[in-house]
């Protein structure tokens, strides 16, 4: 006589809070999420003044992994779009983003997706794969909000040339953006010693 065969409740019980976030994992991803916003809106007056918002994002990838620094990154963008005062000079709403440096806010999740998408390749966990991903994001980063700005300059105010669009808005900040990869990758080196994300 044949048998049916039963799937015990238990097992998809444990398959499915397998594949749900856990309470740390929202805490976290929260908790870098107001990071992000903080640092957003600390401005370092130096020559070309600059914020501390690239620092919270490499630190949400470097302390979380791609997958929950990605959604940090997301949950932040979100807050600012609706109208959340996040993003940097304390500004916030569609605007921001519609405007002609919103390239560079959407060109973060770029950064975080880059981080997440090298997690899948062998020896990710090497710190010079960690530094390639964090600058070929950056890189794209770069990409996607220059061609932003030149779009939107280009149609509310005018025409505006790759290198005029790179000298204001990727060459001054060059030399900060390395020096905050660089201060994020080593802290979070200590961060994680200490810190079970």
């Amino acid at each position: 006589m044949a048998q049916a065969t039963v799937t015990a409740p238990e097992e998809k019980t444990v398959n499915s809070a397998q594949s749900a976030w856990s309470a740390k994992d929202l805490a976290f991803t929260a908790m870098f999420a107001a990071l992000i916003a903080v640092c957003s809106w600390i401005s370092i007056p130096t020559a070309v003044p600059f914020t501390l918002q690239t620092f919270a994002i490499y630190c949400a990838l470097e302390c979380l992994g791609g997958k929950r620094g990605f959604f940090a990154v997301l949950v932040y963008i979100l807050l600012g779009a609706a109208g959340v005062p996040v993003f940097a000079g304390f500004s916030g709403g569609l605007g921001v983003i519609l405007g002609t440096t919103g390239g560079y806010i959407i060109g973060f999740l770029a950064n975080a997706a880059v981080y997440w998408a090298f997690e899948k390749l062998p020896n990710h966990e090497k710190l010079w794969m960690r530094l390639t991903a964090l600058i070929l994001g950056t890189v794209l980063c770069y990409v996607f909000g220059t061609a932003w700005f030149m779009y939107v300059y280009t149609r509310d105010v005018e025409a505006v040339t790759l290198g005029q669009a790179l000298a204001w808005c990727v060459t001054p900040f060059l030399g900060s953006n390395v020096l905050k990869l660089a201060l994020a990758v080593g802290i979070s080196d200590r961060l994680r010693k200490y810190v079970k994300f």
